[in-house]
């Protein structure tokens, strides 16, 4: 059975406590050796490419091919994950992932592997990564209660770093032993206790009352709540410069263990695993940083941390020093990219969190792989070091970014609401039917005309990313009390999804624009069908279903029910 989190009992103050719940520890146990599985390969295709192509670029192309189909395809994985069954979208995409990481291990193996097929089968894996990951982490929220998903959030970054940690100086070790191909070996032989646990784990779904949205819909609701959503937009922004800038150690950590330190495959697995250490401290203190600091504030700070240690990464020759160099950069990095998470999942309702959590990859693994390709560039013009002193001046200014985009403040998940009855209907309609145009009329007094028209702006903002379109606020000229909303809905399914997409605060804003209205009567609501004859087909010879009825249909209901 899956298992119900007790959330009286919970208190959602201890980064470890989403591990008692059974489903989670599973899954996150099993991902930590995914992970591990994953940066062994990592570091066995990176000095696999080192030893075929001397270029820089060649070699920051490899954390390019991981990276960039998390951009690419990012949306419609997202959207793929609000669609069907999260537990069969991951290991759909595991599968695919393992499948790239076996061919990869068998050419490797029978030494037919060559620059641009390693890059070739680097991208197969790293699409199925982009696929598995909105699923994942939306379906977090499924097996933690919501006290507990600030700190399963981190515990996830944990796993990985963690894994970072010890990964690449395994990784290193096995290479330099056994060769690249033993890596790739790993990394398939790892990804199977995942399979396995998803495999075991029974998903409760609740069927939806509506049919599943198209593929290209879903993805254009999700850019449309993202659109009307100045918090996550400010969010995407700031995570997509951390990774055009930041992204360069990653991209340039073979060259430097290469041609600064002039290490080997395993100096360049322990310089890996000193930027994952670090970033598991960072992610043991993410509770503790935003208890005592404001987002804003906790940005700037992670921000000029990580440009002062990829100074010193770039000037230094010794180990010791760019080692901890790496686990200051790695704590400074996790908890700015676990902040950014966790303002997403924090912020998106649950019908569009695998969308959001895409767009958050998008930035995120977008940035990081067009800051590679520009790092390698540069650095074959100018050198490793020049290369990393401009990322770290970059960085330093990024927190300017503050003056405009401050990071918004975020508290508890936003809840969904209640769904709400079906409105009468009186016409014959289809699913397909529409546009619906919707109209709202209110009566608010003359002195209460300017805040209620600034709710009315942050009502536009929740109905156009629910699904509205053709958002209007309109006054009459002969009676200034009288206000009217209107906005379109593409077809009568559409409708039904956006009125039951509101979450708690939304449908608490609603309220809010209706409680200014006064007169004895309620606030009036028109929904009405703009093609009413094409829209239902009708013949020359079909007779009017609605006949004698009146159209619109005039409710009663509350604002926030529309």
């Amino acid at each position: 059975m899956t298992e119900q989190p007790n959330r009286q009992k919970f208190a959602g103050e201890g980064i470890a406590a989403p591990l008692r719940f059974t489903v989670f520890r599973r899954i996150w146990l099993a991902s930590l050796l995914s992970n591990l599985g994953l940066l062994i390969q990592g570091v066995g295709a990176a000095w696999a490419m080192t030893q075929m192509a001397a270029s820089a670029d060649k070699v920051a192309l490899v954390q390019t091919a991981l990276m960039l189909p998390i951009m690419l395809i990012s949306m419609p994985a997202g959207a793929i994950a609000d669609m069907y069954d999260r537990r069969v979208v991951t290991l759909v995409s595991l599968a695919i992932a393992l499948a790239g990481a076996s061919a990869l291990t068998i050419l490797a193996g029978l030494k037919l592997i060559t620059p641009e097929a390693l890059l070739a089968f680097c991208f197969v894996v790293g699409s199925g990564n982009a696929l598995f990951g909105p699923a994942w982490q939306s379906s977090v929220s499924e097996q933690v209660p919501p006290e507990a998903l600030p700190s399963a959030v981190a515990l996830n970054g944990i796993s990985y770093n963690i894994a970072r940690s010890f990964g690449p100086a395994v990784g290193g070790v096995i290479v330099a032993a056994l060769g690249a191909v033993a890596a790739f070996a790993c990394n398939a032989i790892l990804y199977l206790p995942l399979l396995v646990v998803l495999l075991l784990w029974r998903r409760s779904v609740e069927p939806s009352r509506l049919p599943r949205e198209k593929l290209n819909r879903a993805m254009v609701s999700g850019f449309r709540y993202i659109a009307n959503s100045p918090p996550i937009k400010i969010v995407l922004l700031r995570t997509l410069v951390m990774g055009l800038t930041g992204g360069a150690i990653m991209a340039l950590m073979p060259l430097v263990a290469r041609d600064l330190l002039h290490g080997g495959a395993q100096t360049y697995g322990i310089m890996l695993g000193a930027f994952g250490m670090g970033a598991v401290v960072g992610a043991l203190n993410i509770h503790e940083l935003r208890k005592r600091m404001s987002g804003e504030a906790a940005i700037r700070a992670c921000t000029i941390s990580m440009a002062f240690a990829m100074a010193a990464l770039a000037v230094s020759t010794e180990p010791v020093l760019t080692a901890t160099a790496l686990v200051l950069a790695g704590a400074v990095w996790m908890a700015a990219v676990a902040l950014f998470n966790i303002g997403v999942q924090l912020s998106a309702p649950r019908w569009v969190a695998g969308r959001s959590l895409a767009a958050f990859q998008a930035s995120i693994s977008g940035g990081i792989a067009i800051g590679a390709w520009g790092w390698g560039h540069l650095t074959d013009y100018a050198g490793v070091e020049v290369a990393l002193l401009v990322a770290a001046g970059l960085m330093l200014l990024s927190p300017l970014l503050g003056i405009w985009l401050a990071m918004p403040r975020v508290g508890a998940r936003n809840e969904d609401a209640e769904v709400l009855a079906d409105p009468e209907v009186r016409l014959s309609l289809t699913g397909r039917s529409g546009p619906l145009v919707v109209e709202i009329e209110y009566r608010v007094a003359q002195e209460n005309a300017r805040p209620f028209h600034n709710v009315m702006q942050d009502v536009q903002l929740s109905r156009q990313r629910n699904g509205a379109y053709g958002w209007s606020i309109a006054r009459d000229i002969a009676d200034p009390e009288l206000w009217t909303e209107r906005y379109h809905c593409p077809t009568w399914f559409d409708y039904l999804r956006q009125r039951n997409r509101s979450t708690l605060s939304e449908r608490a804003l609603h309220q809010q624009a209706i409680d200014y209205h006064i007169g004895p009567e309620p606030v009036r609501v028109r929904r009405m069908l703009e093609r009413p004859f094409g829209s239902v087909r009708w013949k020359d010879e079909t007779p009017d279903r609605a006949g004698g009825e009146v159209l619109p249909v005039v409710a009663t209901a509350a604002g926030s029910s529309t």
